[in-house]
């Protein structure tokens, strides 16, 4: 299944621009730096990348016309190399000192095969040079404690990441060869790298499963599912009318505050770029926002199946039954009723059902990028995903339908 490995491809939000890089150029578009003239032709599918982790893909038609924005984020949560990451134990270990990055599941991180991607910084010609790096191989797994040592385990534990979350990296005889290995995986040498963000990721292997094979588990499925199904919309599109755009941003799972987040000015500069090569006044620029509109898509919760009763009493996605329309009063998500509206009957053009999704009154949830990106873009919008289990777990489930039915509406959507 493309999605599968594309995801097994995807480690970082490194590696997820870059293998979408690759797509986008087989597919005829040209890339473009930010800090360079743009020449832009109708017609033209381009994409611009920023800081290795975020990637804006557009297409101005030959018909003049709103902004038709989808937008999702490349990063989960994690656990972040530090720097000096080495720790020798009893003189028999080595581990490696990390930090958590986003909120995650903690206890599905233990007793799997780890390993670490990211990117490494050299310096070529006076300047920083950007290496996406993956260390393919089981390297690293983060111990349980033994019940006999803890008799309360299965009773509930609340785990402390600098001490229980360090991963094992090797015995004594690995002391001082961590960054050789990532060195050697990036192909340079040690003494090169300046610096690097690496993080650990879990080498399970995606699969498809269920009596039926109606369902898909993987690590990184939040996001990574909407990500890769809008830029398979966008690469299928026909993108005739309307300006066509692609988004995906990093770090969503800690506040999309970095300059290639939903909150900086990424997507905001991209479209005034687009409107000067068109040739906009301000009063143009400010119809073309007013008609404009933005796809935020990002993971939902199903109804669990040993926790029915976390889910909202009327509103209960099931995994395979279609998009999910995620609405929240305190604005969380951007779901109004005309912007409902308006993806009900995208959803009706394209042929894919669509369920809605609530959070408990009593429970809170999560936010998402499209109320950020609207501090940016004030642009009409709807915040939708795919149902999904064990949302922030080392190793997600979600229906195999789900990704079909949301490529589809992407490509109605950029059509």
């Amino acid at each position: 299944m493309e999605l599968l490995q594309f995801i097994e491809k995807s480690p970082t939000a490194f590696q997820a621009v870059s293998e979408m890089k690759k797509e986008l150029l087989a597919s005829g578009a040209k890339e473009l730096s930010e800090n360079e003239a743009w020449n832009l032709r109708c017609g033209q599918d381009y994409f611009v990348i920023k800081n290795d982790s975020a990637l804006i893909a557009f297409c101005i038609p030959k018909e003049d016309g709103a902004f038709r924005i989808y937008a999702a984020h490349a990063d989960s949560p994690s656990f972040k190399i530090k720097e000096n990451p080495e720790m020798l134990v009893e003189d028999s270990y080595v581990k490696l000192n990390v930090e958590r990055y986003g909120g995650m599941l903690m206890a599905p991180w233990f007793d799997r095969p780890l390993s670490v991607a990211g990117r490494v910084i050299t310096e070529q010609d006076g300047k920083p040079r950007s290496i996406p790096v993956n260390v393919d191989r089981d390297l690293l797994l983060i111990p349980n404690l033994a019940i006999h040592m803890n008799r309360e385990a299965n009773d509930g534990l609340k785990y402390n990441v600098q001490q229980d979350l360090l991963p094992l990296y090797g015995g004594i005889e690995s002391k001082g060869t961590f960054l050789r290995t990532v060195a050697e995986a990036a192909g340079v040498r040690e003494e090169e790298i300046l610096s690097y963000d690496l993080f650990l990721y879990p080498r399970v292997k995606p699969s498809v499963w269920g009596a039926e094979g109606e369902f898909i588990s993987a690590p990184r499925i939040d996001d990574l599912e909407c990500a890769y199904a809008g830029l398979q919309g966008f690469l299928k599109g026909n993108k005739n009318s309307g300006i066509s755009v692609f988004c995906m941003f990093d770090n969503e799972e800690v506040g999309s505050g970095s300059i290639q987040g939903a909150g900086s000015q990424f997507l905001r500069d991209t479209l005034a770029r687009i409107s000067e090569a068109l040739h906009d006044t301000e009063e143009t620029k400010i119809r073309r926002l007013a008609a404009s509109f933005l796809i935020s898509a990002d993971n939902g919760h199903a109804v669990h199946p040993n926790h029915p009763e976390k889910t909202d009493p009327t509103n209960r996605p099931k995994l395979n039954g279609g998009i999910l329309l995620k609405y929240s009063a305190n604005l969380r998500y951007t779901t109004d009723a005309v912007s409902a509206a308006k993806l009900k009957l995208l959803a009706k053009k394209a042929g894919v059902p669509v369920q809605t999704f609530f959070n408990r009154s009593d429970m809170m949830g999560g936010s998402t990028l499209g109320n950020i990106s609207l501090s940016q873009v004030p642009v009409h919008s709807v915040d939708i995903g795919l149902a999904q289990l064990a949302m922030h777990s080392s190793y997600e489930t979600a229906g195999i339908r789900d990704y079909e039915y949301l490529k589809a509406l992407a490509a109605e959507f950029f059509d």
